[in-house]
């Protein structure tokens, strides 16, 4: 950028009200003058900046003159809220699928929108670095692909890989393609996974955007099949525990009234409960039945326990046996 251009000096003085002041950090008259001229080599009389200002205020930017000291012009409020700012900071550092660097890269972006100020406090709340986060960077380009392919209706292939021993990764099934009509796209347990028809298998899967390799948009359009398939990212994503595959069962559970909300935080409140006494109660959850589901009831304890059907009842005590077995 070149300084000292008079007819950029609208730009500049905008530049220097939202990324120099905020609500504690006004600036005076004088020192937007001084700023100016020092930093920009623009030389500006009062009477111009009112008018710049004024231009500024009346483009919809919310120019405040404090009257109160510190006295002086700052920009009040912005696209963003600077909690609002904070929490999206959280999430993007917290983010296993968002690598190291990148990470680094949002983050600055989201400085950008508060003032340099604000953006310290942003930067002094980012101190989670010892969360594990993907190398795979390519998960962006897999994002924005999937995108792309939902918007034009077409099928994507790819290959899938997995973790070996070395800490390498390898394509599943001898570097198969897989060849699905993509669906939607869900962000569960701080992973995103794609949701599509599998167009061999004809059946709805799911499947980690960060294990997906070699990707590339078909000509192929998506499958009648896939598009008659009702789906709801919500339900899937209550009923299924980690992401795994399982047969979907209505579950009947009862438990000690204490763990009611740990039930409806899990499931929802649309959910079947009623009271059996003054100390327990009783519901009925749809699930996906899998060692995770079975997981979770474990780490719950003895609190709350399956009474139906029985043949999940039994999948249950068979999954404890196993570990049982394993405890010396």
């Amino acid at each position: 950028m070149t300084y000292g251009d008079p007819s950029l000096k609208t730009f500049y003085l905008l530049e220097i009200l939202t990324h120099r002041t905020d609500e504690g950090h006004p600036l005076s008259t004088a020192d937007l003058i001084r700023i100016l001229e020092t930093q920009y080599q623009i030389r500006l009389n009062r009477t111009t900046v009112y008018s710049e200002i004024r231009k500024i205020t009346e483009a919809g930017v919310d120019v405040v003159r404090s009257q109160e000291k510190p006295s002086g012009y700052y920009v009040g409020s912005r696209q963003f809220e600077l909690a609002e700012l904070k929490l999206l900071v959280d999430a993007v550092q917290s983010s296993k699928f968002i690598t190291q660097k990148k990470s680094e890269q949002l983050i600055r972006k989201l400085e950008s929108l508060c003032s340099r100020h604000e953006a310290k406090q942003l930067s002094s709340q980012v101190t989670v670095y010892n969360r594990p986060k993907t190398p795979n960077e390519t998960i962006y380009y897999n994002v924005d692909m999937i995108h792309t392919a939902i918007f034009q209706n077409h099928q994507i292939t790819y290959q899938y890989v997995e973790w070996t021993m070395e800490k390498k990764t390898r394509p599943r099934h001898g570097g198969a393609y897989y060849n699905v009509s993509p669906l939607h796209l869900m962000w569960d347990d701080e992973n995103y996974y794609l949701i599509a028809f599998d167009e061999q298998t004809k059946s709805v899967r799911h499947y980690r955007v960060d294990k997906m390799r070699n990707m590339v948009i078909q000509e192929d359009v998506r499958s009648e099949e896939a598009l008659e398939q009702t789906f709801d990212p919500g339900e899937f994503s209550r009923k299924t525990f980690g992401m795994y595959n399982g047969v979907d069962a209505k579950v009947q559970l009862q438990g000690k009234k204490n763990l009611a909300g740990v039930v409806l935080d899990r499931f929802g409140t649309d959910i079947w409960m009623h009271p059996l006494d003054e100390d327990t109660f009783s519901a009925q959850v749809t699930v996906t039945v899998s060692r995770q589901f079975f997981g979770w009831m474990t780490a719950i304890g003895e609190g709350l326990k399956i009474t139906g059907p029985d043949k999940v009842k039994e999948q249950y005590r068979a999954y404890l046996e196993k570990i049982l077995e394993h405890i010396n």
